[in-house]
């Protein structure tokens, strides 16, 4: 892949809407590039360091995408976007937007092209890293559009991530996006349960993550990941365990629509949604560990 060498002379303002730990990794990035960025959370106080780092903080979506040539929505689901893109306030309640509109909320596919509408320029963009890779320009994002659009937008999208593949129409990008989620969410319960099952057999749980992780059978995220599993700290996440209970529901609505049946990632949409349902939802999504965990007392 050629990068642009100074991609943010060819653009205007960027506005990102949406500041959970992508959106912020993203408007940092872009401010570091010296772009001019705009940005907008549903709770303000998100803003706050944003704006003390040159942003501009605004109240509404619409107010936010105001003279910008590129709007960013990193929203956490299907209605956020919704409400984003179509409420009283939204990006488009007074008209098409004119700039290149960018969904990177991950969502389902057809739910991109409904919401999107008549919008001339638009894509979606799975995103595969976490908060450093989006502040550092090191995403690996897969695109969906038309042609045009992502020629248009490609040096924005080079100054975002170190890899940068289109896939083809609209909703191809959120196609991606589920699968690798669906493979990390899989990948981090299989380690999950498989230290659990070494601490309820005698052997030395931190012992057996370090084995995991230092093996041929793991992958990058499972060595990071294990990191979590091994102190038990599921705080300040990387990747919120009921975004990924949604995002293995999404594949497995997906799957149903296609005719196949895909067992694994039904019991790990399963296994999430529970631990959503014990009040994990907020925490790691490495913290689906304690969903398999045994009561204290009993036996399985």
């Amino acid at each position: 892949m050629t990068r642009t060498t100074n991609p943010h002379t060819r653009h205007g303002p960027v506005a990102v809407l949406g500041l959970g730990t992508m959106g912020s990794g993203l408007a940092t990035r872009l401010l570091a590039q010296g772009v001019q960025v705009r940005v907008w959370n549903r709770t303000p106080e998100r803003t706050e360091p944003l704006a003390r780092a040159g942003a501009v903080a605004a109240g509404r979506p619409s107010e936010a995408v105001e003279g910008t040539t590129a709007a960013i929505c990193t929203v956490a689901d299907g209605d956020a976007l919704g409400a984003v893109l179509h409420g009283p306030d939204g990006v488009l309640a007074r008209g098409d937007y004119p700039g290149s509109l960018i969904c990177a909320s991950t969502v389902a596919p057809d739910e991109v092209v409904r919401l999107a509408g008549d919008v001339p320029s638009v894509m979606d963009v799975g995103m595969l890293g976490n908060r450093d890779h989006a502040r550092d320009g090191e995403l690996r994002l897969f695109v969906g559009g038309e042609e045009r659009v992502f020629t248009a937008g490609r040096p924005l999208l080079d100054m975002l991530g170190k890899e940068v593949v289109h896939l083809g129409a609209l909703g191809s990008g959120m196609r991606m996006k589920l699968l690798l989620n669906l493979l990390m969410g899989i990948e981090v319960q299989a380690m999950a349960e498989a230290a659990e099952l070494a601490a309820a057999t005698g052997l030395d749980k931190q012992l057996v993550l370090k084995t995991i992780a230092g093996s041929g059978f793991a992958s990058p995220v499972m060595s990071f990941k294990s990191r979590r599993l091994a102190t038990g700290r599921f705080d300040e996440p990387d990747f919120r365990l009921r975004l990924m209970a949604k995002d293995l529901m999404l594949a497995t609505e997906q799957a149903s629509a296609a005719g196949l049946s895909l067992p694994l990632t039904a019991a790990a949409a399963t296994t999430h949604v529970r631990a959503t349902e014990q009040g994990l939802g907020d925490k790691d999504c490495a913290a689906v560990t304690r969903a398999v965990t045994p009561e204290p007392g009993t036996h399985t």
